[in-house]
């Protein structure tokens, strides 16, 4: 099969198409045909060494894929060849086959297509635990999402306000805010031009926000924290803006304040289940009527990943991309 390796840790050019076998699933796995898989910031990361893969991981970037199971594990019992399907991956998703556990797997919903559904897991998975399992997000509460025209942030949006929550979010740019508010944002602030905290408390009246989703971290942390209302909880995904910074503790003892965070490869088997199990119940009936579309900004080759990791680190893309085996 065909497969995209990481030749050596660097840039895009690093990603190179090769011939491999086609991996064994063990036996509570499916192999599945891939034709569609997702594109996200921890394949950059891995890509440039700064992402550890597992050592019972695929050595081959990609976290989520759709397609159809081509062969099932003897303990599978959820699945069986023919069942077309989008799942969270152990790595391993730039290729033509890929393996993936049989309770990370969804049937795919009629409404999407491979390229959408391939751009799901990942992205839904991680919104569904911090936002809703850890975070606890409550209709009518207001979530603030940083990067809300990212893949995880366009998912915030649209899953939040599918479910009676009222949305805030930062984008950098005008058009990307723009794009915020069509899926349900009630406000985008770009973080170039305004001072995103002054206008989201002037939005709110003086009220505060529930709960924050942060993939930026560094100098917001304070800002966030002094936007949260009591018992406001605080999930913290990613640090594009840094992994360190000096944090005043005064509001989380004042107003009671919850601060959390993860990274999904590192859960277990059986936590990313129940997530798995959680987003079926929440977000598949959204998926099937439409409240939730995936919004697909570039669609690139296999063979071109390289051309989507230079895409992606451009940071002019709205919503997902990804590549196609077809």
């Amino acid at each position: 099969m065909r497969a995209i390796s990481i030749a050596n840790p660097g840039g895009p050019e690093v990603l190179t198409p090769v011939e491999v076998e086609v991996p064994r699933p063990r036996d509570d796995e499916v192999l599945i045909r891939v034709r569609a898989a997702g594109v996200n910031r921890p394949d950059i990361l891995q890509r440039e060494g700064r992402y550890p893969v597992p050592p019972d991981a695929s050595p081959y970037p990609g976290l989520e894929v759709s397609g159809e199971v081509v062969l099932a594990g003897r303990a599978v019992t959820e699945w069986r060849p023919g069942d077309r399907v989008m799942a969270l991956t152990h790595g391993g998703g730039y290729a033509e086959y890929c393996c993936a556990h049989e309770g990370h797997c969804l049937s795919l919903p009629r409404a999407l297509d491979d390229i959408g559904a391939a751009c799901i897991p990942e992205t839904g998975f991680t919104v569904c635990y911090n936002v809703f399992m850890r975070g606890a997000l409550a209709a009518d509460e207001v979530l603030l999402v940083h990067g809300g025209s990212s893949g995880i942030g366009s998912m915030a949006i649209q899953f939040a306000t599918a479910l009676g929550s009222r949305v805030v979010t930062t984008a950098g740019s005008d058009e990307k805010c723009r794009f915020c508010e069509s899926l349900g944002a009630e406000l985008a602030v770009n973080y170039r031009e305004a001072d995103w905290e002054a206008a989201i408390r002037d939005h709110l009246g003086g009220n505060r926000v529930n709960v924050v989703l942060d993939m930026v971290a560094g100098e917001y942390v304070n800002r966030n924290l002094a936007l949260l209302a009591r018992d406001g909880r605080y999930a913290l995904i990613a640090f594009l803006g840094g992994d360190t910074t000096s944090v005043s503790l005064r509001p989380i003892v004042g107003r009671r304040l919850t601060l959390t965070g993860s990274t999904l490869r590192p859960q277990t088997t059986a936590e990313k289940t129940a997530i798995r199990d959680r987003f079926r119940e929440l977000a598949v009936p959204l998926l099937e009527n439409g409240s939730i579309q995936p919004k697909v900004h570039g669609v690139f080759s296999l063979d071109d990943a390289r051309g989507a990791h230079e895409c992606m680190e451009a940071g002019m893309h709205m919503g997902k991309i990804a590549l196609s085996t077809d």
